[in-house]
């Protein structure tokens, strides 16, 4: 995971569907209680017979320790098999409830299954932590919960949307406009002006990006159109992805130079899409702006 969201890609162009899962309502008698529903993406602790356990870490700034959990089966018994994504056995997320202090980290597993790194916070706050994997012979997860951290919290507002992230030297421009009909967003990078053109291979891909939706940070881990190799390695880098609904989303993108990692941040605004009557007139107001940038410079 690094520090705090058309070349990249495989030969069919992943699209990558951010959508909320819906409750299914079953038939009931009159005075029963209507069927809840799903947990929006990545925001429960225990789904396909899988579990992430409570989560050992540091509970105030500052302070040296290590972040640790398991993934455990149905039986409670830890899971000690992961299938290989992306170079990596298992992704961690973690991000403050307000989307500040993203990180993108790879932990190691000891023998019995426990996941460990060293860690400490940089700010106090709720942050929700999540573990993106594939159990062997399983589909891919991600499962979360929250760690509390101690101490006065100043939460930060959502930035407004901007087109243009500046992180580390670098300028990040987004086009295209993040939308629940589906869309291509296209990451343009420069440094000092000029177009970057050798991006370096960061965990299979020429960049990736992470989504997270502000009201409550479901989430989405999205992968580039291209194949590293065969597409250039930059200055652009193109994702299709589909928002669940209206609102702000977090967008991190992670892209390697200069032998490090850099995140640049953005937040995309996802207004209602045009709807068609019938007669094929379309009404509604516009798609969403595009993303907004706050990434460290």
């Amino acid at each position: 995971m690094s520090d705090r969201l058309k070349l990249a890609g495989f030969g069919v162009a992943l699209v990558a569907v951010f959508a909320v899962a819906l409750g299914i309502g079953k038939l009931a008698a009159p005075d029963s209680e209507p069927a809840a529903p799903a947990a929006a993406p990545g925001l429960a602790d225990s789904a396909d017979g899988y579990t992430l356990t409570a989560i050992e870490a540091p509970g105030e700034p500052k302070a040296p320790g290590a972040l640790r959990f398991r993934i455990t089966d149905r039986d409670g018994a830890a899971v000690t098999r992961f299938a290989t994504r992306h170079d990596e056995k298992l992704h961690l997320i973690v991000v403050r409830s307000d989307g500040a202090g993203y990180r993108h980290v790879h932990p190691a597993m000891s023998p019995d299954g426990v996941w460990s790194i060293d860690w400490s916070w940089a700010e106090p706050g709720s942050y929700r932590v999540f573990a993106d994997f594939a159990p062997e012979g399983a589909d891919e997860l991600v499962l979360s919960r929250t760690v509390e951290v101690a101490g006065a919290v100043a939460p930060q507002p959502v930035p407004p949307p901007a087109a243009v992230a500046r992180v580390d030297g670098y300028e990040v421009t987004l086009t295209g406009d993040l939308s629940t009909a589906g869309s291509e967003l296209r990451f343009t990078v420069r440094r000092n002006g000029a177009p970057v053109t050798d991006l370096e291979p960061y965990l299979g891909a020429y960049a990736h990006l992470v989504a997270l939706r502000a009201a409550d940070l479901a989430y989405l881990h999205v992968h580039p159109e291209g194949e590293v190799g065969r597409t250039p390695p930059g200055p652009e880098v193109a994702f299709h992805a589909e928002a669940p609904s209206t609102g702000d989303y977090l967008l991190y993108l992670d892209f390697k130079h200069g032998g490090r990692v850099h995140t640049a941040e953005f937040t995309a605004s996802v207004a209602e899409q045009p709807s068609d009557d019938g007669h094929g007139n379309e009404h509604g107001s516009g798609s969403g702006e595009h993303g907004h940038g706050h990434g460290h410079g």
